[in-house]
């Protein structure tokens, strides 16, 4: 009877109630906190702030994966994605003992994947923003994971090949990079022109050409061979300035231009090396008497199979007009051939250029006077 009665109550509840009770369960969500999102200041101190609120709220540690991949996303909003003690803090978060495979098969089968693979991602971004870890964190993964966990495997790969990249530049970056684009312009330019030590570094302005539109600095390099080498050019020929080119210093990137000339041809000697009939005596045996000469003249490290370089420069603009003001730069310090010989520019101006926008009006005047006097 009871089971009679309960049927038939149901069987006399309206559909329309029965649909809004379902519609109305389904509605629920759950509530989600982003801790690093609430705090008011994006710093080192508070970040580890956060991190120590959620070591405290749970022995157990609950959620600690999706805690760690919250905190590393958080990193570069913070500025702390090159900080050693923030990534050993986010290590520490990980419980401890509990992850050790105890035989051979969990440690071959990856005893508890979702934590292992964590850790992984951690010291991959560890590894992308060039953090060498240390002998603590050594420690630390092996408190957590055993010596035949994946992460420490993964730490043993890290400490091999990143010191061994770390210094394999021969061109030193200081740790922090310079915020000044004029500094890292002055760098790379430094670091392109390393291949002849004779060479100068100025830091010019385009003040000091009258006509110039852009007013920004540049950063010319030239060497003595150089200078001789452009004043070899011949006036005929125009020299020809080529860029944009991309130079790297970590993860910023400088624009450079270079200013090339003709490649001398190369030294004929039509003389018969088997002909022993005027056997020259060699120089450096006693009784020699006389100047030794030099060999034919070899080309020099600027002189390259497509052209002479004969400067490199980087401007703040990167602009047409920036460059007709190093030109000019270059013949006021030492190159007077410049005035004669001429400049051919590859660079497509952009549209923001101001060489464009200062001669459009013009352009428009021109044409309405046209427009006038047809009428």
């Amino acid at each position: 009877m009871m089971a009679t009665k309960i049927l038939w109550n149901i069987m006399k509840t309206k559909s329309s109630n029965i649909m809004f009770k379902r519609w109305e369960s389904s509605e629920k969500r759950v509530a989600m906190h982003d801790p690093f999102v609430t705090q008011p200041k994006k710093n080192k101190k508070t970040y580890l702030e956060v991190i120590k609120m959620f070591e405290d709220q749970d022995n157990r540690r609950r959620g600690h994966v999706e805690f760690v991949y919250a905190a590393l996303a958080k990193m570069k909003e913070f500025g702390v994605q090159k900080d050693l003690e923030v990534y050993k803090a986010l290590v520490d978060v990980f419980p401890k003992g509990k992850f050790i495979p105890q035989n051979i098969f969990q440690a071959e089968f990856m005893h508890y994947p979702k934590q292992q693979q964590c850790a992984v991602d951690l010291l991959e971004q560890m590894e992308d923003n060039k953090v060498i870890p240390d002998t603590e964190m050594e420690q630390m993964l092996l408190n957590i994971f055993g010596n035949r966990g994946i992460p420490l495997r993964k730490y043993w790969r890290m400490m091999y090949w990143m010191p061994k990249f770390k210094n394999l530049s021969p061109w030193y970056l200081p740790d922090e990079m310079p915020s000044d684009t004029m500094m890292l312009a002055k760098l790379a330019i430094e670091r392109i022109t390393s291949v002849d030590p004779d060479t100068k570094v100025n830091v010019w302005q385009t003040e000091e050409i009258e006509v110039s539109l852009d007013k920004t600095w540049i950063v010319s390099a030239q060497s003595e061979a150089q200078k001789i080498l452009l004043s070899e050019q011949p006036i005929d020929e125009p020299l020809v300035v080529r860029g944009p080119y991309d130079v790297y210093l970590r993860d910023q990137i400088v624009t450079y231009f270079l200013l090339l000339g003709k490649t001398r041809a190369d030294p004929k000697d039509d003389r018969d090396p088997d002909d022993v009939s005027d056997i020259e005596k060699p120089p450096g045996i006693p009784g020699y008497i006389g100047s030794t000469k030099l060999p034919a003249v070899k080309c020099t490290v600027h002189e390259q199979d497509d052209g002479t370089i004969v400067s490199v420069c980087a401007t703040g603009t990167s602009s047409r007009d920036s460059l007709l003001s190093w030109i000019r730069l270059l013949e006021k310090y030492g190159n007077p051939i410049l005035s004669t010989v001429p400049v051919i520019f590859t660079l497509t101006a952009p549209p923001n250029d101001l060489s464009i926008q200062e001669t459009q009006p013009v352009a428009q005047d021109d044409a309405s006077e046209k427009t006038k006097s047809n009428e």
